[in-house]
């Protein structure tokens, strides 16, 4: 797949996408075979840091801006050598490039915005190779057109855009360098995508001049869908859902077979073989690894800062939960305030501390919930090199972890001591007083009567 763009179609089997993230190694080599090269040499271990990724469930913070999460991307990507002036300068272009500059103060709440997002994080890199899962998916023709225009303007630069798509208009279809089409695991076309209409047609298929290639060569690696609802029989859709199966996968080996025996694989085994024959020799036993290009310290800033202002992405949700802290903590502080003070309410304090201690320590297991929430995107940003563990760890626990959990607890327990602790004292302390107070004047009524009588 050269500099350009290379499309992988294919029914939904999921064959194109695990095509896409293997070559990105994004899934787990182990029971795979076969040989991945760049520009002839084995694939470095730390190839999902140097290379764009952008995954079909776009993983952009949807309560921060589109302007943030780029410039999250750029700070932590990009060689700390980058001044800040050629940063911005950066952002600007890719915001301008991918038509965000309008909406760069805008929350990516939408479909589109978010994916358009999602793109500009990864260009912002100019890594040299750029891998899409699906990036039209659920979007309108105008939209679907204008990323695949930004994404052939970013190709024509000598970038490889390697990307899997489920249908293409011819709009979009003939912007095409490269096509791959594959079903159940298996490759039925690799080569130019405007030589591939000829070398169906070669092979016997008849093309309808009004169809669009695209659907076209969908319908030949399903086994002639339309063919098989076009007849005029009727009450057999039993028999037409089988007939479709069996027609699905025997058509599937046909093909895979017949482009086994073609030219185009012929010419490009004759590439590869002395490339796949000279590596094989010295092949690297390498793990793969994360590497980044920032140190700890950056990463754990930037980490904080992303993360606060997620954090403050949920005004509502922090109102109501510090009026629900609030309105418990009065309630509870209430409880113990009009406690007496002698040993047949020590049962009860006992048991309102117990209270106190579950309501703490659920409010601590919730806790977790904050990482599983951000799962996805933290893997999805960890294995392309935006950080290591420890800051991002550290990150959401300061950012995120101290204000949700931690905050609510302490102003909890200062409410409750406050109102059971502080009050009752000074409520003790008043009885103790008035207590002297009235010993004092029966003393000195005492005093007095006696004198009186003595006298």
């Amino acid at each position: 797949m050269r500099p350009g763009l290379n499309a992988i179609m294919g029914p939904e089997d999921g064959s194109r996408s695990w095509l896409l993230d293997v070559l990105a190694a994004r899934k787990d080599p182990r029971g795979l075979s076969g040989d991945i090269l760049i520009n002839g040499n084995p694939r470095p271990a730390n190839f999902k840091c140097t290379s764009g990724y952008v995954p079909r469930n776009d993983m952009v913070m949807h309560t921060v801006t589109v302007r943030d999460n780029v410039e999250f991307s750029a700070a932590l990507r990009l060689p700390v050598s980058v001044t800040g002036d050629e940063r911005r300068r950066r952002i600007d272009e890719v915001l301008e490039l991918l038509h965000l500059e309008n909406v760069a103060n805008v929350k990516p709440r939408s479909k589109e915005l978010r994916k358009r997002t999602s793109i500009a994080m990864e260009v912002i890199t100019e890594h040299p190779i750029l891998f899409l899962d699906d990036p039209t998916t659920g979007l309108d023709l105008i939209t679907m057109t204008d990323i695949i225009s930004v994404l052939r303007r970013m190709s024509m630069r000598g970038r490889t855009i390697i990307f899997s798509i489920n249908q293409a208009q011819y709009s979009i279809f003939r912007f095409f360098d490269s096509l791959t089409l594959v079903a159940s695991g298996k490759v039925m076309y690799h080569g130019p995508a405007q030589e591939a209409l000829e070398y169906f047609t070669s092979a016997g298929y008849i093309y309808d001049s009004h169809n669009n290639p695209a659907d076209f060569f969908l319908d030949i690696i399903n086994g002639g869908f339309c063919a098989i609802l076009d007849t005029e029989e009727e009450g057999h859709d039993a028999d037409k859902y089988e007939e479709l199966s069996e027609r699905r996968h025997q058509v599937t080996d046909e093909l895979a077979t017949m482009y086994a025996q073609s030219s185009l694989h012929r010419e490009i085994r004759a590439e590869l073989d002395p490339l796949l024959g000279e590596q094989r020799a010295r092949r690297s036993s390498a793990l793969e690894e994360v590497t980044c290009v920032t140190p700890f310290w950056h990463q754990l800033r930037w980490n904080i800062s992303h993360l606060f202002k997620n954090c403050l992405g949920f005004p509502e949700v922090t109102v109501i939960q510090a009026m629900i802290i609030a309105v418990l903590s009065v309630i509870v502080g209430t409880i113990f305030h009009v406690l007496k003070s002698d040993c047949n309410e020590v049962q009860i304090r006992a048991n309102l501390l117990f209270f106190l201690t579950v309501f703490q320590t659920i409010t601590s297991v919730t806790a977790g919930e904050l990482f599983d929430i951000d799962r996805d995107r933290f893997l999805h940003e960890h294995t392309s090199g935006y950080y290591r563990m420890p800051p991002y760890f550290l990150g959401k626990l300061l950012a995120e972890l101290v204000p949700r959990r931690l905050l609510p607890s302490i102003i909890f327990t200062v409410i409750v001591f406050s109102i059971a602790v502080y009050l009752r004292s000074i409520t003790i302390l008043h009885e103790l007083l008035a207590e002297h107070l009235m010993d004092a004047v029966r003393q000195h009524s005492s005093l007095w009567i006696y004198s009186f009588a003595a006298q």
